[in-house]
């Protein structure tokens, strides 16, 4: 009775971790990504996407938005390139009253991944902007720019 107890716990404490994605690596086909942006309008990752840089923190973020805005308008449509942000884990008020502000601001599209599953496969490491190279929808290369110079030249950017 005891083991069948421990077995039940164990099968609902690592059932969950069973439908946490693997991330993507080079060869692996990227699923449908469709989020909203910072004005609500639709952000996806289509057949044309050429370049998939993703955000998972703030210090990431601010690099990337620093290169980014400092380039003409369009820099990202001319790239081939989405600008894909995860926000799941910024508390709603915090997000609502700053974030979001700040983040319309910005001259460019940011899809912004509200839920912890939306983005879970995309590879991440702390402090880095993550570059998914694609091509016809499968990753052809996987690279982590870790501050702004790297990411502009990464992105073949002055």
């Amino acid at each position: 009775m005891k083991s069948k107890k421990i077995r039940s716990l164990l099968l609902v404490l690592l059932l969950p971790l069973a439908a946490v994605a693997a991330p993507l690596v080079p060869g692996t086909q990227v699923p449908a990504l469709v989020l909203e942006d910072q004005h609500g309008k639709t952000v996806s990752v289509g057949a044309g996407t050429k370049i998939v840089l993703f955000t998972a923190d703030k210090a990431a973020s601010d690099f990337a938005n620093e290169v980014l805005g400092a380039q003409p308008a369009g820099v990202l449509e001319r790239l081939g390139a989405v600008y894909l942000a995860d926000i799941s884990a910024m508390p709603a008020l915090i997000s609502r009253m700053f974030a979001l502000p700040a983040l319309r601001e910005l001259p460019f599209q940011v899809g912004l991944g509200r839920e912890p599953a939306s983005l879970a496969d995309l590879p991440r490491e702390r402090g880095a902007v993550t570059l998914l190279r694609l091509q016809d929808g499968k990753v052809l290369a996987l690279e982590f720019a870790r501050d702004a110079g790297q990411l502009r030249q990464a992105l073949g950017l002055r």
